[in-house]
């Protein structure tokens, strides 16, 4: 190892054996980090990154995972030969990780003052007083505006860009030299990621600090890294300086991921077709209540007097922020949760009617969420699980029908018929999102209400998605709200947005117009940290 090399991963495999088999996620990858130098490690999911930056850190579950490969020197001692104890004084002293989701990374039943503190205490035996000064010092840092009432909050009190500012304050308190970021602002909105990165950067600079960053986002990669290491399929396929690799990639993989942005056209503006789902001055409203008698004292204005018209064969895009009233808003529209004011599908006012009055019109507005994993049951063969519907619909099909319904269904979403009788957990994320749509789909649904269902999918997949949207759409006149915070996607698919924030409409009109000449400054600031991953300005967006 040279001077400046921090770690060095050599010639390293990772086995997994399960039921006396043994499957190779990981096979024989090298590369190394420099003192202050961030490394990019990208690919798709599967690709074996995370296994990977786990092994450093020897937090896989051993003895199930095994390394019939490779050395992992971290200032020229083999992390892989370490002993527990060893491994005990590597872990947040000298080399800490930030996770991709931070409310399962952080205990739920623990303030945030608790969970940062611990680690100063473990490591550091500070006592509590001295424990307090440095976590709002830490949480001052990472930019968390008036931290002194941030010490009794619980994760769930938090925002995402919150939660994970305290993450990175965690694995910040004893100074490391090495900080593993796995997929860190994945689930975060734009204008939040920016925000993040932009910390990390300064963080890095200010400590001299290294840096392991793995992503699927290449646009994140071409603006944050020094180098990059393209993964897939459990190898390092190429490497190098990140400008290089990004204007001369030369492993067709690389190409591949480099050409995987959702692309295509939104269907174009046809005000003469008929309005599917419509909703005047909408409101959802949630009671904020205090005192021993619990008294109304305001309220939550989650959405606010919004007017909405959805159009047969036309996209409708709702993007902001978390918390802007996004996901009530449809929700709202579906009669998923209580509003006011109204609301009308194909011309029949549905905001008075009971849920049995509703059930009927259920076939016809189908929704599509945003985490696959979590919207399928684990416990039902994929054939039950598309075929649920039409039990409740179609209750005169017998099973053959049934049958052939579903496996016309999952067809048509680019699924083998075949696999109906496997379980979810069999299936990749985007084939379990295309099972999700497949559900929908199944019962010839006039509206989709599509509550970001590409967030969690690897770049090339998503576009996959988007297009798979885009032809069922175009073959069934379907009317689409399509909910994201991923803009890029949106414009491949909405021919008309609204800009949402803090429950009312910032702006909107045609995607095109909004896209290409935005009239407010929070607009200005959404497509600024999407498009070009610059910091929203000062003012403009703030947690």
């Amino acid at each position: 190892m040279s001077e400046d090399t921090l770690l060095e991963v050599k010639d390293l495999s990772v086995a997994f054996t399960q039921g006396g088999r043994t499957g190779t996620a990981v096979n024989r990858i090298s590369f190394n980090i420099k003192k202050g130098e961030t490394v990019a490690l990208v690919g798709e999911s599967g690709s074996g990154k995370s296994v990977s930056a786990l092994s450093v850190l020897k937090l896989l579950p051993y003895p199930a995972a095994s390394h019939p490969s490779g050395e992992i020197l971290f200032r020229g001692q083999d992390l892989l030969s370490a002993s527990d104890n060893e491994m005990r004084k590597v872990r947040g002293n000298e080399i800490s990780m930030i996770f991709q989701e931070p409310m399962t990374s952080l205990n739920p039943l623990h303030t945030v003052e608790r969970q940062v503190s611990e680690i100063l205490k473990i490591h550091r035996g500070m006592s509590d007083t001295a424990a307090r000064e440095r976590v709002l010092e830490l949480l001052t840092q990472v930019g968390i505006r008036e931290p002194e009432t941030r010490l009794a909050s619980y994760p769930h009190q938090l925002s995402g860009g919150q939660r994970q500012r305290v993450m990175i304050a965690m694995t910040l308190a004893n100074e490391p030299e090495l900080l593993i970021a796995d997929e860190p602002t994945t689930a975060l909105d734009v204008t939040v990621q920016a925000q993040i990165l932009k910390l990390l950067k300064e963080l890095q600079a200010e400590r001299g600090m290294a840096m392991l960053f793995i992503t699927h986002d290449l646009g994140i990669v071409e603006k944050f890294a020094d180098r990059v290491c393209v993964m897939t399929k459990g190898e390092i396929v190429e490497q190098g300086l990140v400008r290089e690799i990004f204007d001369n990639p030369q492993h067709p993989y690389t190409r591949h991921l480099l050409a995987a942005e959702p692309k295509g056209q939104p269907p174009v503006q046809d005000e003469s077709r008929p309005v599917v789902m419509e909703a005047d001055d909408l409101k959802v409203w949630f009671q904020i209540k205090r005192g021993f008698l619990r008294k109304t004292v305001g309220h939550v204005k989650a959405v606010d007097g919004i007017d909405v018209r959805v159009r047969e064969g036309q996209t409708l895009g709702i993007v902001g922020e978390s918390g802007s009233g996004k996901t009530t808003l449809g929700l709202a529209l579906l009669r998923m949760i209580s509003s006011t004011g109204r609301i009308a599908f194909k011309g029949q006012e549905i905001q008075e009617n009971s849920w049995k009055e509703m059930r009927p019109l259920r076939r016809d507005i189908q929704i599509v969420f945003q985490d696959p994993f979590g919207a399928l049951s684990p416990r039902m063969s994929v054939a039950d699980i598309v075929g649920e519907g039409l039990q409740v619909h179609f209750p005169q099909l017998s099973a053959e029908e049934r049958d052939r319904k579903v496996a016309g269904a999952l067809e048509e979403v680019g699924l083998d018929a075949e696999t109906r009788h496997r379980y979810p957990h069999e299936f990749s994320g985007g084939q379990r999102q295309r099972i999700s749509i497949a559900r929908a789909m199944v019962l010839e649904p006039k509206f989709v209400m599509l509550d970001e269902p590409t967030s969690a999918l690897d770049m090339s997949v998503q576009a996959q998605v988007v297009d798979l949207l885009r032809d069922l759409q175009r073959k069934h006149g379907l009317a689409y709200l399509f909910i994201s915070h991923d803009l890029k996607v949106v414009r491949a698919l909405a021919n008309e947005v609204v800009v949402m924030r803090q429950g009312k409409v910032v702006e909107s009109g045609l995607a095109a117009d909004v896209f290409d000449n935005p009239q407010t400054d929070y607009t200005k600031a959404l497509m600024a940290a999407a498009f070009r991953l610059e910091t929203a300005e000062e003012g403009v967006v703030s947690e």
